[in-house]
């Protein structure tokens, strides 16, 4: 099955969208979490799961989540920014790669990087480092809200990411932020190739209204 609104988000940059939603109001960017490769782009629907501390008297799991996936998911992973573990590694990106899942967010680390790198499997996140998670953390909860780069992420929210980094846009409002986002690239477009036809950079800003492209409606 196709998804319209991932298939109409691919098409533009993190930059547009983030635009778009400031004109809404919407603070949609997950802010610290950066591709570990500037190749990457990434748009889908997420899949979120929640980590905490390891439970010493119940003992939890890292859990098996992926199996139940469909390709073209996002897995958005909320590890509360911690630096000192990871809960993405080798196998799980193998395993994502092979499924056809559409990538990975992390708030805190993920390891094995080269693994990601040599396979094209974006990965999204925080930082990068060895540490393992086993027995540090435990899968809390899955298909729940979480935070990703104080960023709210819910089921289903639409992600968008590339070499600037990631965008999440509630699924309520994703027709309201693409169809502003094809305004602005529309807008755009016109200012650059009217720049490369010789018009001056104020004119084809005026022109075009560039300076209310963000403006709050």
């Amino acid at each position: 099955m196709t998804d319209a609104a991932v298939e109409r988000a691919a098409r533009h940059d993190c930059a547009t969208l983030s635009d778009a939603m400031d004109k809404l109001g919407i603070e949609g960017v997950c802010r610290g979490i950066k591709p570990r490769d500037h190749s990457f782009r990434i748009a889908g629907r997420a899949f979120t799961v929640k980590y905490g501390p390891v439970d010493a008297v119940v003992p939890g799991t890292v859990g098996d989540f992926l199996d139940d996936l469909t390709a073209g998911t996002v897995v958005v992973l909320d590890n509360g920014g911690r630096e000192d573990c990871t809960v993405w590694g080798d196998i799980m990106t193998q395993f994502a790669h092979t499924k056809g899942l559409a990538g990975t967010i992390i708030d805190g680390p993920c390891r094995d990087v080269h693994l990601c790198l040599s396979l094209g499997y974006p990965i999204y996140s925080r930082s990068y480092s060895m540490k393992t998670g086993k027995d540090r953390v435990q899968v809390d909860q899955v298909q729940c809200p979480v935070s990703i780069g104080s960023a709210r992420v819910r089921p289903g929210d639409l992600i968008v990411g590339d070499a600037d980094g990631v965008v999440v846009i509630p699924r309520e409002l994703e027709e309201k932020v693409l169809a502003i986002a094809e305004e602005i690239e529309a807008a755009e477009t016109k200012i650059r190739e009217a720049i490369k036809g010789g018009m001056s950079l104020r004119e084809a800003r005026q022109t075009f209204r560039y300076h209310s492209l963000q403006s709050k409606t």
